[in-house]
């Protein structure tokens, strides 16, 4: 009567390669060159990491002997709305260290990003059609431009009328002053949001140029972008209409931006379809 036969346990297989059988089939060639192939990726991307955050690093360590300076003209538009004698106040240990720290590294990123960018384009570039790579480099140029625009919008429009508004309603007798790092994350958050408010045309030409949404859907999404627009700007600015308005008038206005500029974009598919009726003929 023949014994039966039951299944090595994990412990035996680790122990005793001998007993463990064969090894499994998807150690050939093939998996072993998939494998070099995404190790080879990877250290692509971490030695462009690497340049990156050397480029930013490099760009800080110049910067930062004049870090009381950048941070002084950051605070120049919330300086020159306070009352007279009015300052601004650190009630952080080391605010007044860290909050000019933190600027010059905003700064230095802003001064290398057309190194990191060139970066990201190197590493990316490889998997590219020829027809992809011709509207990425304009497309990443004019995305660096905008949103530096809705930086500079926020800067020389936003913050003025928005400062002024708070000191016109400041009730009497109160000392209206702000700490310096509250003040940082007010300016970041506004810039970050002008500065993504600015790349509307970019995603509007990215998504006709895909094929994801049409001319025809883009206009009649009109009115639903507009009740949006006044929606986001009531969201990331400060409670009053001025603000709201500052940030859903240009939002409304680059979007018509972008419809205008789409047209003259060709979706892939019908790209594809010419380059194959091309090879025919």
């Amino acid at each position: 009567m023949p014994l039966p036969r039951f299944p090595l346990p994990k412990f035996l297989k680790k122990r005793s390669p001998e007993l463990a059988g064969p090894p499994p089939e998807d150690e050939s060639p093939a998996a072993d060159g998939l494998q070099g192939t995404l190790i080879e990726h990877l250290v692509e991307l971490r030695t462009r990491l690497i340049r990156a955050a050397l480029a930013i690093l490099v760009v800080f360590v110049a910067l930062f002997p004049w870090s009381r300076e950048w941070y002084a003209m950051l605070a120049e538009p919330m300086i020159a709305a306070l009352p007279q004698g009015g300052q601004m106040i650190a009630t952080d240990v080391v605010g007044v260290f860290l909050v000019p720290v933190k600027v010059t590294l905003m700064l230095a990123f802003l001064v290398a990003l057309p190194v990191v960018l060139w970066q990201v384009w190197a590493f990316i570039a490889p998997g590219l059609y020829q027809h992809e790579r011709s509207l990425a480099v304009p497309l990443m140029l004019a995305s660096i431009g905008l949103f530096a625009a809705g930086m500079a919008f926020a800067y020389f429009v936003v913050f003025p009328s928005v400062f002024g508004f708070m000191v016109a309603v400041a009730p009497e007798g109160v000392a209206w002053m702000t700490d310096i790092d509250k003040y940082l994350s007010f300016v970041l958050t506004t810039f970050l949001a002008f500065g993504f408010t600015f790349e509307v045309p970019v995603v509007v030409i990215v998504l006709v140029r895909m094929g994801i949404v049409s001319l025809e859907k883009l206009r009649a999404w009109r009115p639903y972008v507009i009740v949006g627009a006044f929606i986001i700007g009531a969201i990331f600015t400060p409670p009053d209409i001025m603000s709201q308005v500052l940030l859903a008038v240009p939002l409304w206005l680059l979007y018509e931006l972008g419809i205008v500029l789409a047209q003259f974009v060709k979706p892939v598919a019908k790209v594809n379809a010419a380059a194959e009726s091309d090879q025919v003929a």
